[in-house]
């Protein structure tokens, strides 16, 4: 076979895991531009190995192999990417100065359409946000390295004791028991299972529009509404964060250096959740990026706020670079 027809085979053969493959290193690296990267090396490193593939395992557990034992070497000499919620208790005065600390390597939000095939069929949106929602990836980053890996090709992949073993290099025993040390450790920091993803409602349709436009106004009061009486409103790269409707209130009043209308928010999905791009006026009138907001709904409720100021993810989730005024 020629080096030509060897690589439209490798690619013809291995592209259709590259969406899989990068959510697989996403949950192990908690950042986006990481697990590019990975699944990159991943690619590559499968390619030059391609010759000796022998087809003992499907060509999708070679590649989750290779991308896994890339991911744990990627990990040797980092640590965790945390939200602020990850680091200390909240703030029960806003009006305190807001605590940034750039110099941390911050969990990161990925683009549903990076992750999914079809990220508005409700179908993949459940099963996105099961194993990438933003409170479980979090979780997850607790998780030394190996029982991170462990844990998610055991029960996210769904693989075999047997097959995990052979993957990393050990016996089934132990990733017996680095599993169970892994839920363990994980059932102490992971998020809630109530609730069940599921496609939106009426209601929580009507809710998002009043998100938009209470926020676009910069409507204290109503902000104030549309959260549960235990919400929590975190915001990295600033440490400071707060639980409560009337605290993120009082937040968003004394911190968000907007007035009212100076606020845009534009629809994206992020983790199977609900966000939005927010931009913000500047002196010229043209609306230009201020932070990526993703949303847990309770209900008719929002309970969890994550609002990431790293605005050079925008372009991921294809947010463009100013908001498109005018409007109607």
């Amino acid at each position: 076979m020629s080096a030509t027809m060897a690589v439209e085979d490798f690619t013809t053969a291995a592209d259709p895991y590259r969406r899989e493959l990068l959510a697989h290193c996403y949950r192990m690296l908690g950042s986006l531009h990481d697990a590019e990267d990975l699944v990159q090396e991943t690619y590559l490193r499968a390619w030059r190995a391609y010759d000796r593939f022998e087809g003992r395992s499907s060509l999708r557990t070679w590649l989750y192999k290779i991308a896994t034992t890339a991911c744990l070497t990627a990990l040797e000499n980092r640590k965790r990417r945390p939200l602020p919620t990850g680091l200390g208790g909240p703030s029960e005065i806003p009006r305190d100065e807001l605590v940034e600390r750039p110099e941390i390597t911050w969990l990161e939000p990925i683009p549903d359409s990076a992750i999914a095939e079809d990220p508005t069929d409700p179908a993949t949106i459940v099963s996105t946000r099961e194993s990438t929602r933003l409170a479980f990836i979090a979780a997850l980053q607790h998780l030394p390295a190996r029982q991170r890996a462990v844990l998610v090709l055991r029960d996210v992949l769904k693989w075999k004791a047997a097959e995990v073993a052979e993957a990393m290099g050990v016996s089934t025993a132990a990733v017996n028991s680095i599993l169970q040390r892994a839920r363990a450790q994980l059932a102490e920091v992971k998020p809630s299972q109530d609730d069940r993803p599921e496609p939106l409602t009426a209601e929580q349709r009507q809710l998002l529009d009043r998100y938009v436009t209470a926020f676009e106004a910069k409507d204290i009061s109503a902000i104030v509404q549309l959260f549960t009486a235990e919400a929590i409103w975190e915001m990295p790269p600033f440490t400071t964060w707060v639980r409560g409707a009337e605290q993120i209130g009082r937040l968003v009043d004394l911190h968000c250096p907007a007035k009212s209308d100076d606020l845009r928010l534009l629809p994206a999905r992020a983790n199977g959740q609900v966000a939005f791009g927010v931009y913000m006026r500047g002196p010229d009138d043209v609306f230009r990026p201020f932070h990526l907001q993703v949303l847990e709904l309770d209900g008719d409720a929002v309970r969890h706020a994550v609002a990431f100021f790293d605005v050079s993810v925008f372009p991921a989730f294809g947010l463009p670079e100013t908001y498109p005024e005018p409007r109607d």
